[in-house]
């Protein structure tokens, strides 16, 4: 977290548990990054698994320590719960999340929701996809971040998508730097997100010798960002799973292209 304030980001974000397993852990960190760092945080938080009166709470909460950023999610079944019930007093998707959010707090939270250049894996098509992300837009969302992607041509595909359908807030590509290949790959199956071939049999190559991998992602996610930022992209966030080493190296060579 130090190494990294010293970038002076935009922003940092705290990932939220499938069903709130983590609630109490992501409320403590967000409120140690507001109260002991110059950071401004912005927290994770997914309504699944929560009734009304809880998201209100945890908002609530949020409001008094000072936080006024908030990802508005829907959030994953948690694992081994395929016949999970939705609690009968709560938002069952992310939209209403953020009207609730928006009904009850006004402006003082400034709402971020997830998009999908590749769709959402539970949507049928990317155009319906875009259709849900466009109702989240139109309750109140101020701006999104997507889903990682190693394809540029799908966030592109996907902007044009949105614009069409005047959809207008920023959409900020998020980056996941691949530092270990077989992680990479489980979420990259678990969220549908496409690695490209020519890439996957690189990577194969050295899967069993970390320190390539992690040289080979570095300069792929190099070459990614300058594309983006070529493109006059809002922004980039960069998916660090709390480690700043990769975050880092790819700042370094790509600062000279950032405004």
């Amino acid at each position: 977290m130090k190494k990294l304030q010293l970038l002076k980001p935009t922003f940092v974000s705290v990932t939220y548990g499938a069903g709130g397993s983590t609630r109490d852990r992501t409320r403590n960190i967000v409120k140690k990054i507001h109260e002991e760092t110059s950071l401004t945080v912005m927290a994770h938080l997914t309504c699944i698994g929560h009734t009304k009166k809880e998201l209100l709470d945890i908002l609530e909460d949020y409001k008094n320590i000072g936080i006024q950023n908030i990802l508005a999610l829907r959030g994953d079944i948690p694992a081994g719960q395929e016949d999970f019930i939705f609690p009968k007093d709560g938002c069952k998707y992310a939209n209403e999340l953020v009207s609730l959010i928006r009904e009850n707090f006004g402006d003082w939270f400034s709402i971020g929701v997830a998009a999908y250049p590749e769709g959402h894996p539970e949507s049928p098509n990317l155009e319906r996809d875009i259709y849900y992300f466009k109702k989240k837009v139109e309750a109140g969302a101020d701006f999104a971040i997507t889903q990682m992607f190693f394809d540029n041509k799908y966030f592109y595909d996907y902007l044009d998508l949105c614009q069409k359908e005047g959809i207008n807030i920023p959409i900020i590509p998020g980056i996941m730097p691949i530092t270990n290949f077989k992680q990479i790959r489980k979420f990259a199956l678990m969220c549908g997100a496409t690695i490209p071939e020519y890439l996957v049999k690189k990577l194969e190559k050295y899967q069993d010798i970390p320190e390539e991998v992690e040289k080979i992602g570095i300069e792929y996610a190099v070459e990614q960002c300058e594309d983006l930022l070529k493109h006059n992209v809002k922004g980039l966030h960069f998916y660090t799973l709390n480690k700043s080493k990769a975050t880092l190296q790819i700042y370094n060579k790509i600062k000279h292209l950032i405004k």
